[in-house]
This record gives C-alpha cells, sequence and structure tokens, in this order.
C-alpha cells in the first residue's frame, strides 16, 4: 500500500507540470491555431528567473570577522549579502531563504511580456502559415532561447533550493490516518501539486465566469463573428499569449527546487507535453489537464522496481505507448473537437 499510495502521489507531481505545460499550449493552439515549440524554453526561463533572483539576492561583499577564525587564528574572510544591509541580517535570511516564491512576482511580468513579444514579433507573422512552417520557426527559437541560456548560465544544473521549511519531508502515511504505514514524500513537491492546483483552477474559473475569459473563448470558436461585433480579438489573444506564457513560465520557476535548472529542461519536458496535448485533444483545455494527470500516474507506475523488472525501460516509453493505443481507438484524442488539425 505504501508503493501504490507513494506512486499516486508522485503521479500527480510529474501530472501538475505536464498539465500546466499542455495548458498552456493549448490555449496558444485554442486561440491562435499556433503550434508552439517554443513553449518549453517559456518553461526552462521560467525556472531561471529563479536561479537569478536567486543570485542576486545573494551578492555581497567579502569582510573580516574577527569573531570566525581559522586553524591558526586569523580572522577569516566572509561575504556579506546586501539585503543585509537593507533589512538586518534575520530578514535578509529569511529573504534569500523564500526567493523561489518571491521569484513569482517577477516572473509573472517577465513572462508575459516575454510572451507577448513572442506574439506580436514573430508568431502573428505565421498564423496563416502551414502548421510545418510553425513548428520549425517556434522550434529554432526554442533552440536560439536554449542558447542563450547556457551562454551565460553555464551547461551544469544550477541547484536551486526550497525554502528551508519546505526542504524536508514528511508522513503522509500519518497525515492522512493510516497509522501502520509510514509514507515519506517531500514537502515542496506536494507544495508544487497544490500550487498547479490553483493555477489551472484559476484559469479555468477566468475563462469560464469573467467578461474577458467569455469572449475569449467565443473567439476560439467563432472569430469572425466576434471580430464583427466590433470586439478587438487579436489584442485578447496577444493577452492569453502572455498568459500562457507566465503559466509555463511558473511551471517552471516551482519545479527548479525539484529538479536543479539546466539549459535543457525545456525540451526535456516539451515532447512529452505535446504527446499530453494530442492524447487530451488538440484545442481541450480539459483533455490538457486530463491527459497530464493520466500520463503523469502511469510514468510514475511503469517506474516501479517490480515493473521494471519485468519490462525494462518501460518507464521510458509507457507515455508513448499509450499515446498509440489511444489515437488508435480515438484519432481526436480523448476530449478533442471535431475538424480540429483534420485539414
Amino acid at each position: 500500500m505504501e508503493a501504490i499510495i507513494l506512486q499516486i502521489m508522485n503521479g500527480l507531481d510529474k501530472g501538475s507540470a505536464y498539465a500546466l505545460i499542455a495548458l498552456g499550449l493549448t490555449l496558444i493552439f485554442g486561440t491562435l491555431g499556433v503550434v508552439n515549440f517554443a513553449h518549453g524554453a517559456l518553461f526552462m526561463i521560467g525556472a531561471f528567473c529563479a536561479v537569478t533572483l536567486n543570485k542576486i539576492l545573494n551578492l555581497g561583499y567579502v569582510t573580516i570577522d574577527p569573531t570566525q577564525t581559522d586553524f591558526l587564528g586569523n580572522p577569516l574572510k566572509v561575504k556579506i549579502p546586501y539585503v543585509y544591509n537593507i533589512f538586518g541580517e534575520n530578514i535578509g535570511n529569511i529573504i534569500i531563504d523564500w526567493s523561489v516564491p518571491l521569484a513569482i512576482l517577477i516572473t509573472i511580468p517577465i513572462m508575459v511580456i516575454i510572451g507577448v513579444i513572442m506574439e506580436r514579433g514573430l508568431i502573428r507573422h505565421f498564423y496563416k502559415r502551414p502548421h510545418a512552417d510553425q513548428i520549425l520557426v517556434t522550434f529554432g527559437l526554442a533552440i536560439v532561447l536554449q542558447e542563450i541560456i547556457k551562454y551565460f548560465y553555464g551547461a551544469n544544473p544550477i541547484p536551486t533550493p526550497a525554502p528551508e521549511a519546505f526542504s524536508g519531508t514528511f508522513d503522509f502515511g500519518k497525515m492522512i490516518g493510516l497509522k501502520a504505514h509510514s509514507i515519506i514524500y517531500p514537502y515542496w513537491r506536494m507544495i508544487y501539486f497544490i500550487f498547479a492546483a490553483v493555477i489551472i483552477t484559476a484559469i479555468f474559473v477566468f475563462l469560464k465566469f469573467t467578461t474577458f475569459g467569455m469572449v475569449v473563448r467565443a473567439g476560439m470558436v467563432d472569430r469572425e463573428t466576434v471580430e464583427i461585433l466590433g470586439i478587438n480579438i487579436d489584442k485578447r489573444f496577444t493577452i492569453m499569449f502572455g498568459i500562457a506564457a507566465a503559466v509555463a513560465g511558473l511551471a517552471g520557476l516551482m519545479y527548479a527546487p525539484i529538479i536543479s535548472p539546466n539549459y535543457h529542461m525545456g525540451m526535456d519536458f516539451l515532447v512529452i507535453s505535446f504527446v499530453v496535448v494530442v492524447v487530451g485533444g488538440m484545442g481541450s483545455l480539459p483533455g490538457a489537464v486530463l491527459a497530464g494527470f493520466l500520463l503523469g500516474m502511469l510514468e510514475s507506475f511503469a517506474s516501479m522496481s517490480v515493473v521494471l523488472n519485468i519490462l525494462p525501460g518501460l518507464n521510458q516509453i509507457i507515455v508513448y505507448l499509450v499515446a498509440i493505443i489511444i489515437l488508435l481507438v480515438r484519432p481526436r484524442g480523448l476530449m478533442g473537437r471535431k475538424g480540429v488539425m483534420e485539414d
């Protein structure tokens, strides 16, 4: 039972990341009809927003601390972060410790701006071009962004710790009342799942219950009619591109303590996320979320040692096997709409 519950939780953790990236991909495809292969790079940039803020907060100067000495009794040189001078040592330590959650404040505007620039500067020129052209140009953009990150941050993963209060583990079994079962699970992975659930819920509420969201959904179904009513649907779609970029960035930001950010992490998640989108159904937001959690769960169970002993390497291909089976049975995906990507 411990192993099963643990794999379910691991599946929810992976599925959260897949669902968030796939949700952003589907928002872009559903509004603009663009297959955006640069979306994984936005996930990567979000993770490096956390890295950047952590580095900035740790900037400081070197001074002599007479209270600390080496084995010869000489005073040691210590680095004092500048935030200590501004906020004091205690508050400064808290700010540095909580650098990842604090990075949300800068990541949202940065990702929205990047998304709007991408859409206005490049993507809009490919709306009426074939999907193959869209894939080529956005894949090229992803490689450019990846190499920029590699140039400035290097090729090695950069550890980005979670706040100390959430860096440890807890007994999930005891928390849910299974006194006879000890299920140890990292705090931050649970935080990530809760965060993803909040973001996904917020997107659906925004689209369903706000006037802006209702107009966007109407534009996704019948763009021409909305434009006839005098609504500037292009402007709203551009904003949605920015929101989709922010969702991807936040997904990467909060994932930074789980997997140390590196320049190719965007590509690692992008391929699986596109599989998630196709399995869920191109253009279907509920389908993207459902498929994200479904495939995350399957990948988690396929990683169990008892499974790998029977079928070595299954965890590497399970997502693609399931995708093939689902698409053979239901070519539009689990919740795909008729006519989407069928021309």
